[in-house]
């Protein structure tokens, strides 16, 4: 079960206004949940955040080919056509998604994540799922 501190369409809205060039931002749980969303469909958005649950599991079995590194991914950043996919850890099983055009400049996206993170932290948590056995 997800829980969810508060509402996050605030923080992502606040995001979406203070970088140019964002079409999407998504908040996803490890296994690919979506959580909340900025911008284009919900559709579009489960798709992402499914796909991301793949992404950060790659990404995570590189950091921990990396000689003295936690084996933690800390920043995906993906060049595509037309824009940039942008992932990084945003919790405890979570993490924050952003599809960009070509407007976005890198630097000051990763900056803006970086500080919603910290923000995020406060609002959300998504547990380890479990297999319907109690604690």
């Amino acid at each position: 079960m997800i829980q969810q501190r508060g509402n996050l369409d605030w923080l992502l809205k606040e995001l979406a206004d203070g970088v140019p060039g964002i079409h999407q931002i998504v908040v996803l749980s490890a296994d690919g949940l979506r959580i909340a969303r900025h911008g284009g469909d919900p559709d579009a958005a489960d798709r992402v955040a499914a796909a991301c649950a793949g992404l950060q599991s790659l990404a995570g079995a590189v950091a921990a080919e990396m000689p003295d590194s936690d084996g933690r991914m800390r920043m995906v950043i993906i060049e595509i056509d037309g824009g940039y996919f942008y992932m990084m850890e945003a919790g405890p099983n979570a993490y924050l998604a952003v599809l960009s055009d070509v407007v976005a400049e890198a630097g000051l996206m990763s900056n803006r994540m970086r500080d919603l993170v910290v923000r995020i932290g406060d609002h959300l948590t998504s547990p380890p799922r479990r297999t319907g056995q109690t604690v």
